[in-house]
């Protein structure tokens, strides 16, 4: 690119800035309607994305080769059954469990938590990051040392209200048909405390106590399991075991396999993203409009000086660049202000977290807004189409005016 042209596009951005400068309310009103568009991509898909991939880490650490079953309301899992799942050659650890619902008191409130009576080492060994950080794991056989999650022992400001030692006593509930139909007061004693695992999906760590499995029928007085456990030897036959469990029991059991659920939960992801692209993309047609309006407009208006500028040895090239160049010095101005505000909003949409809540416990999860490079270069590209398109008709248009009818104008 030579000298003389540089020159020239560098003189045209001076004076696309010093017409703008001219314009203030017309340019104002312009910007605000370009700034939407960039806003909304970057704020919207910087915190979709940003909380797309915690979902999906988080389903992912809680095992991609662990399945989770549970039978319907009028089937009972038997040894039978859990026989039956050990048989797969690919399994390699399958153990019942007993859930149930219960309140503790922490400080002076009340927390509601889930009890789990299960083989402790086979939650540790599916679920990745989660660690005792005090005391040990229950001895085998021991009905009422409990291991306890980060926010059963410490309140939301870090401070331990519960230490290894220390007796909970817990409120836990009977539910049938999906109501509570009676309660009952348990003491167990803390033997460890788990790790701050955060805002797991399906299942919360950080809430839950868990007992061994024989605390299943002997302390939460459950007589039937609430579920079997299972562990793969790898993810590639979880397809093949869920198929199979599925078609042999049918609607007796709910077969929930963690790896299949991120793999759905990352597609969800990326549809609502094409839904944040598509209603982005409309906002910048609006953009485009407006562009092409306030152009349009100021060509009319300086009908005489485009024609003088010609009359002197400007050349429609010349014109057209000089139109596009306020077109894009205002699409670049206006999609700058959008993206500073959209980072700005993103960070402040994403610090509310997201509330999940359950039965009788809710999870909030919070994640950075994943601003990344791609989605900055998206943005820009776009805006700057958007200068491009809203400049070509008003660029057309002062190309064809002719000199001398220029300089009779009016």
């Amino acid at each position: 690119m030579s000298l003389s042209v540089m020159t020239f596009i560098a003189d045209a951005f001076k004076l696309a800035f010093k017409v703008l400068k001219e314009r203030k309310l017309r340019a104002t009103l312009t910007l605000l309607g370009i700034m939407i568009g960039p806003l909304v991509m970057i704020m919207m898909g910087s915190v979709v994305a940003g909380y797309s991939s915690y979902i999906v880490n988080q389903i992912a650490l809680l095992g991609q080769n662990a399945v989770v079953i549970y039978p319907s309301s009028d089937y009972k899992l038997t040894h039978e059954d859990l026989n039956y799942i050990k048989s797969f050659t690919y399994v390699d650890e399958a153990e019942p469990f007993y859930v149930s619902q219960g309140v503790i008191k922490r400080g002076v409130e009340n927390v509601q938590v889930y009890v789990y009576a299960v083989k402790i080492p086979l939650i540790l060994r599916s679920i990745g990051g989660l660690e005792v950080v005090e005391g040990e794991l229950p001895m085998e056989g021991d009905v009422v040392s409990a291991l306890v999650g980060y926010k059963v022992a410490f309140d939301g400001q870090g401070n331990m209200l519960y230490k290894v030692g220390d007796v909970i006593t817990i409120t836990v509930s009977e539910v049938k048909g999906g109501r509570i139909t009676k309660t009952r007061s348990i003491n167990v004693v803390v033997i460890g405390i788990l790790n701050e695992y955060g805002g797991a999906l399906l299942f919360s760590p950080d809430q839950t106590i868990f007992l061994n499995s024989e605390a299943g029928t002997k302390l939460l007085n459950i007589r039937d399991w609430s579920g079997i456990f299972v562990l793969l030897r790898d993810p590639i036959y979880v397809n093949e075991f869920t198929t199979t469990l599925r078609e042999t029991y049918g609607d007796k059991l709910t077969v929930i396999a963690f790896g299949a659920i991120a793999k759905i939960a990352s597609s969800i992801a990326s549809a609502v993203t094409f839904i944040n692209f598509t209603t982005s993309l409309s906002a910048l047609a609006v953009a485009v409009a407006g562009i092409t309006a306030t152009m349009v407009t100021s060509v009319i208006e300086r009908t005489r000086e485009i024609g003088v500028m010609k009359a002197v040895g400007f050349t429609n090239v010349q014109v057209v660049l000089m139109i596009l160049a306020e077109s894009l010095a205002m699409s670049l101005l206006g999609g700058s202000v959008g993206m500073i505000l959209g980072v700005v909003g993103a960070y402040m949409l994403a610090s509310r977290g997201l509330e999940i809540a359950g039965e009788t416990t809710s999870i909030i999860v919070r994640a950075q807004p994943a601003l990344t490079p791609d989605l900055f270069l998206l943005t820009s590209g776009l805006t700057v189409l958007v200068g491009i398109i809203g400049g070509l008709l008003p660029a057309y248009m002062a190309s064809k005016i002719p000199p001398a009818v220029a300089l009779r104008y009016e």
